[in-house]
């Protein structure tokens, strides 16, 4: 299991969601990142999710 983080944003810079969480791989890791954005009404914030190495799986602005 890898390590993922996702994190959500106000127009003002205000973090609005800042979770760690663990999937399979990174295709499972858009999957949980985006259930979880949708879960919290967040998918048209600044979001975005990272893996542990640093590679950028969503983003939106």
């Amino acid at each position: 299991m890898k390590t993922y983080k996702l994190t959500a944003f106000e127009a003002n810079g205000e973090k609005l969601l800042d979770e760690t969480f663990q999937a399979k791989n990174d295709e499972v890791a858009k999957e949980v990142g985006f259930k979880l954005l949708s879960e919290k009404s967040l998918t048209a914030k600044t979001h975005r999710c990272t893996s542990s190495s640093g590679k950028l799986l969503l983003f939106h602005t």
